[in-house]
């Protein structure tokens, strides 16, 4: 059966192409969903099994983290078979299944690509090391050291240490940007820019809806192999030996947005489909407007505004949304509060007294930045940081960082379905991967499916909202107000006019000067109604003409 019959198959309607646009995403991550088998690792049929929970939030889509053929050194993102799927997770034909019925429920189905770097143990970098006179020899970044012998940079990776490593079967350095069991692919190589051409044809003829363009940037290096310079200190500690450097030459190279283009004349050959990259780095907004503009790249981008802010404030927000102007050959944004690679936002953004509270001003203000909205797996019950002891921790970035790093792990916890079972009904055995975590089995989804207040039904509103509201999912936004504890925008499209107004403070605010106190409230939390702003207060209200 091809893509299109299977489509057809499922109900799934593509009328509208752009059906990303504007859309709720919601991002699961399969270690941490549901363990079907027993194992304590979560993976595709657990997913399966509970997708009727994801529809019932009223997303459009899922993104689906790596479930690829792996050694786990960095939990899927150093994929050994890029058309596989790991044992752990299961079996193609349970991707397939997914698949089926995701799109029998509405939901389209985004993964992840990865294609700056592979796992050591890929076939491809198995041959690439074996001489260098192979076909494949030339598919990752080799070079020679200099004559001390020293590496022949002084490039630095991202989970600490030099971004080369001596190999002796080919008597040569290879990069890598990450771990060192991550080679750096040579996307500069047209032979390897058409096998990740195929490996996302491979996908797309299964029936995926779109990618997530994991890390995009370090796609391409400098073939020159020029040194970076040191990067002036900006006052923020500095954990890893990548922190002093400006990244000019190990990423970031002037060639990536032609391979991109690649990409997406690859997607417009389907129907209806979805790209969009991570942008992170000092460097992310140039490259997210670059990656994304004009009609022939990605459909959008997301970078790390929100992921590491220590604190939610409206400078945060108005500077994010500056980078996004309405305006021809801009892209279009992508937000997340959360995910796998950032801690918490509640534990982040505020005092656990306040967390309640907070949550619901948080996913307000998530539904009323224009964009696309990512919810990471758990933001919609409030889940917090776990603290994960040194003993236990799997991220290797955390442990070679450790104590300075907050943990990944942390973020990575598995889903609490049911309070009361003793591993929050998400494996029957009783060593999931990671703890759950105590407070968060308070906030299982069987307690808050059965509480009408709960922060699980009222994200549910909140998505609903957006859907019903053109002005929400796709219209102009316009900063109004941002002050220090105050935020106010405008979102208009289609003859309607609403106004988001937000107390980010834990004291009561006074309603903005000049704002109408008339209008219909079609949405409030916090005890915020016109002309009254409590603490945490978030309020939207339709603007009378």
């Amino acid at each position: 059966m091809n893509r299109l019959t299977r489509i057809a198959a499922s109900g799934l309607q593509r009328v509208d192409q752009e059906w990303w646009r504007g859309a709720a995403i919601y991002q699961i991550y399969p270690r941490s969903f549901r363990d079907s088998n027993g194992d304590g690792i979560g993976d595709l049929p657990g997913i399966t099994e509970r997708l009727d929970y994801v529809a019932s939030l009223g997303v459009d889509a899922i993104w689906i983290s790596p479930f690829f053929t792996s050694p786990m050194a960095d939990f899927g993102y150093d994929v050994a078979d890029y058309c596989g799927v790991d044992p752990i997770f299961g079996t193609l034909a349970d991707f397939d299944a997914l698949v089926a019925r995701a799109h029998a429920l509405g939901l389209r189905v985004t993964i992840d690509q990865v294609y700056s770097h592979t796992s050591d143990q890929h076939a491809w970098f198995v041959e690439s090391r074996a001489s260098r006179d192979n076909p494949k020899a030339d598919w990752y970044v080799w070079a020679d050291p200099k004559a001390d012998g020293s590496p022949p940079t002084n490039w630095q990776s991202v989970f600490g240490g030099p971004a080369w490593t001596w190999d002796a079967r080919r008597g040569q350095y290879y990069l890598h940007n990450f771990l060192s069991s991550q080679p750096q692919l040579n996307c500069h190589l047209p032979a390897v820019q058409d096998a990740l051409l195929g490996v996302a044809r491979f996908w797309l003829d299964r029936g995926v809806d779109g990618f997530r363009l994991d890390a995009l940037n370090f796609a391409m290096h400098d073939p020159q192999l020029r040194d970076n310079p040191p990067a002036q200190p900006d006052g923020k500690p500095r954990t890893r030996p990548f922190d002093f450097q400006q990244r000019l030459y190990n990423q970031s190279h002037a060639d990536i947005p032609a391979f991109i283009e690649r990409i997406r004349a690859l997607t417009d050959s389907y129907d209806g489909i979805f790209t969009v990259a991570e942008v992170g780095g000092k460097d992310a907004d140039r490259e997210m407007k670059l990656f994304t503009s004009g009609d022939a790249r990605l459909n959008s981008a997301y970078g790390f505004d929100f992921l590491y802010a220590d604190r939610l404030t409206p400078e945060v927000v108005t500077r994010a949304l500056g980078q996004w102007p309405d305006a021809p050959g801009i892209g279009w944004p992508s937000w997340a509060f959360e995910n796998h690679d950032a801690p918490r936002a509640l534990s982040r953004w505020c005092a656990p007294e306040h967390r309640e509270a907070f949550a619901r001003l948080k996913a307000v203000l998530l539904a009323a930045l224009r964009g696309n909205v990512i919810v990471y797996q758990g933001e919609e019950l409030g889940l917090t940081q776990v603290e994960i002891p040194f003993e236990q921790l799997q991220d290797p970035e955390a442990i070679a960082n450790w104590p300075l790093t907050l943990a990944r792990d942390g973020a990575r916890t598995p889903l609490p379905w049911l309070a009361q079972s003793e591993q929050g009904g998400f494996t029957a055995s009783s060593a999931p991967w990671l703890p759950l975590g105590e407070e968060n089995m308070a906030r299982a989804i069987d307690r808050q499916e059965a509480d009408p207040a709960s922060l699980l039904n009222l994200t549910r509103q909140l998505i609903a909202l957006r859907k019903a509201h053109p002005a929400l999912r796709i219209g102009g936004c316009e900063v109004v107000l941002a002050d220090e504890t105050r935020l106010v925008l405008r979102r208009v499209a289609e003859g309607e006019s609403l106004i988001a107004a937000f107390n980010l403070a834990a004291e009561p605010a006074a309603w903005p000067q000049g704002l109408a106190t008339t209008g219909e409230t079609i949405f409030a939390v916090n005890g915020a109604e016109p002309s009254r702003l409590p603490a945490f207060a978030a309020i939207l209200v339709r603007e009378t003409t």
